[in-house]
């Protein structure tokens, strides 16, 4: 299946976002989508942009432009910001509520940027931002740490190639996409069933506790699995998590 995702680089012409230090946030979202969506492209995605130059477009008019196009997904690129300098630091990605894949897909960025050295704040829900509420497609929002602090504007900055490859990966990886160059990822495996009910009783049990877990269907087998990690680390994490709620789980690769 070719998916179609639209990216959202946040705010834009008259409105520059936060702005440290004369450092605009609509200049760092636009440089991070475009930089993503070419490597979405390179793996077979069907890129659309809000905005690839620097104009202006209310929420309302970004949610329009996809809801128009028809697309599968829906991405906002944006910066944090706090009241003082250097007080906060790290990344959150927000969603509509927490369900569904575009949680999956939510919890996977966040856990590929920790993985970069960035704070993980958390996934939260923010069902009254209109980029969120008004799309009609799983939407979400990444805040790639705080504009206003150093901590993080040196990581955007230097390592701001790894960033957008992280990002990207962690879509593919949620997609079940082939990474080129990079095919190896680690999943939590709670169970594999013949019947498809038992398989989805346990998903769902897994999704009301918040887990970001799916279903694959795979020799005859469903699947019961959570997570896509490109660091045997953080698959380790979330194996424990879920033995210490009682799972029992294995470590896969795909």
């Amino acid at each position: 299946m070719a998916y179609s995702i639209m990216l959202d680089a946040g705010h834009g012409g008259q409105d520059p976002g936060a702005v440290y230090k004369g450092r605009q946030e609509k200049d760092d979202n636009l440089k991070l989508a475009l930089a993503v969506g070419k490597i979405l492209e390179n793996n077979g995605i069907n890129v659309l942009y809000t905005r690839t130059t620097d104009v202006y477009q209310t929420p309302f008019e970004k949610a329009q432009l996809a809801n128009q196009a028809k697309v599968d997904y829906f991405i906002s690129f944006h910066r944090n910001s706090s009241s003082g300098e250097d007080k906060y630091t790290g990344v959150e990605v927000l969603v509509y509520d927490k369900s569904g894949i575009k949680y999956q897909m939510a919890e996977n960025i966040l856990g590929a940027l920790g993985e970069i050295g960035f704070r993980e704040i958390g996934v939260k829900e923010r069902p009254g931002l209109v980029v969120l509420r008004k799309t009609r497609m799983p939407a979400l929002l990444i805040e790639t740490g705080f504009i206003n602090s150093e901590k993080d504007n040196q990581l955007f900055d230097n390592k701001f190639a790894e960033i957008a490859q992280s990002i990207a990966d962690a879509i593919l990886g949620t997609l079940d996409k082939e990474i080129i160059e990079e095919p190896l990822y680690y999943r939590v495996q709670t169970g594999a069933f013949r019947n498809r009910k038992n398989a989805d009783r346990m998903l769902y049990q897994l999704l009301e506790k918040g887990y970001p877990s799916f279903l694959l269907h795979e020799n005859g087998l469903f699947k019961v699995q959570t997570g896509a990690y490109r660091q045997l680390g953080n698959a380790v994490r979330m194996e424990q998590r879920l033995r210490e709620d009682g799972y029992h789980t294995v470590i896969v690769t795909r």
